[in-house]
């Protein structure tokens, strides 16, 4: 590796390390809280379940009632789900329901299909063991267990478990703040013609998505032209309310790179070389209150830089526990013979027959790679891979959510 350049990890802990949490709390109806992260420690109100109940649909009896297999009882009443029985009798069974309470005196439930019910009586074809069938009040959740930690993220399923508790608002850490723009006078807006030269900016719309899928709110500056005063009056501009200025593009060192002398006049900028590939470049700084993080123009190195390097930014930003993916352990069905000296990330998927496989054309301007790919491959520099290895794979599901 190139003494100048930083190793992935290094960089990756150097960004974490300047991360700010966000302080402010609000309260978010539950239902409308799906990517925001926990403020703190919410606690169930209720045990859940709240009373014993059945598992299945059968009879509830008592289990001293049945000595054994064929026993003959009356069935003193019916308890469908979301009704509460009278006390069981004894040497009686209660017809119920999945999800019904268990009437004060049962102990289990057997399952109907091990019953014969016949008139007013039901035969028990089973010796029934004491809570058979039968959830135990408190056995999932005990009032007062904390059901959303902090620093949690909200997805379907914290929102559902808040639901099934009664919490109708939750205690987030307010969104994100982002300016959001890119550089470069060969930019064109899709549906507009393109020129000789031009280039339609891809960055916009998927930095965009990704900003909003990490429960962020995005300001949009769209393109800035190649000059440095106007670059200048964004900066200072996105600076004023936002958390963090994202850019695509002009971090380099050519003339018209004007992002990095810009940021420099408005206030610091570190550049990075990142020993991966793609994405090498990453620039990260201040501009008056707010962090600056300038990512490659080119639109897979924006995307794969944006994954591994901004999402945990912006995850740590807002108070989340956790902040990088977990990678999946799979045998790799290509052969990689010819290693690059940075670490790299390959855009591949899991076959039919649960290997990773490859996209053919891993070029840094093959954007339909990763619509190909379900993920990213994860090849330590210098090592050569061989088919029937096993490899790091992180799925999309890690990272873009």
């Amino acid at each position: 590796m190139n003494p100048n350049m930083l190793s992935f990890d290094e960089a990756l802990a150097t960004l974490l390390a300047k991360a700010r949490p966000l302080r402010e709390i609000e309260m978010a109806d539950t239902l409308v809280a799906h990517g925001r992260v926990m403020a703190s420690d919410v606690r169930s109100p209720i045990a859940v379940p709240a009373l014993d109940t059945s598992m299945m649909d059968g009879y509830a009896v008592r289990v001293g009632d049945v000595a054994e297999s064929g026993t003959r009882l009356p069935v003193s009443q019916r308890i469908p789900a979301g009704s509460v029985g009278m006390a069981l009798e004894p040497g009686t069974a209660a017809r119920i329901f999945t999800g019904a309470p268990l009437p004060p005196g049962a102990d289990a439930v057997v399952m109907q299909e091990l019953c014969e019910h016949a008139g007013d009586e039901v035969a028990i074809n089973h010796l029934p063991r004491a809570g058979e069938a039968v959830r135990l009040a408190g056995s999932e959740i005990a009032a007062g267990d904390v059901v959303l930690p902090a620093g949690a993220r909200v997805r379907a399923q914290e929102i559902g478990l808040a639901a099934s508790v009664g919490i109708a608002q939750v205690p987030v850490v307010r969104r994100m703040r982002v300016a959001l723009f890119s550089t470069g006078d060969e930019l064109v807006m899709p549906g507009e013609p393109l020129p000789p030269g031009g280039v339609y900016n891809s960055n916009r719309f998927q930095l965009r998505v990704l900003l909003e899928q990490l429960g962020c709110t995005v300001t949009d500056f769209g393109i800035v032209p190649d000059r440095l005063e106007a670059t200048r009056s964004v900066l200072r501009e996105a600076a004023e309310g936002h958390d963090l200025i994202l850019t695509s593009g002009g971090v380099s060192v050519g003339e018209e790179d004007h992002v990095k002398p810009a940021v420099q006049a408005e206030g610091s900028l570190d550049l990075w070389k990142i020993a991966m590939k793609p994405g090498k470049p990453l620039a990260y700084g201040q501009v008056g209150a707010a962090a600056f993080i300038g990512l490659p123009g080119n639109p897979v190195s924006s995307f794969v830089t944006f994954l591994l390097m901004v999402r945990p930014f912006i995850l740590a930003t807002q108070g989340a526990t956790a902040v990088t993916p977990k990678a999946l352990m799979l045998q790799a069905d290509f052969d990689w013979p010819r290693p690059d000296r940075r670490r790299e990330f390959l855009r591949a998927r899991v076959n039919d027959a649960g290997a990773v496989e490859l996209y053919g054309n891993q070029g840094a301007a093959a954007l339909s790679s990763i619509v190909w790919a379900e993920g990213l491959a994860d090849v330590p520099a210098e090592t050569p891979i061989h088919r029937g290895q096993t490899i790091r794979f992180l799925p999309y599901g890690q990272l873009l959510y």
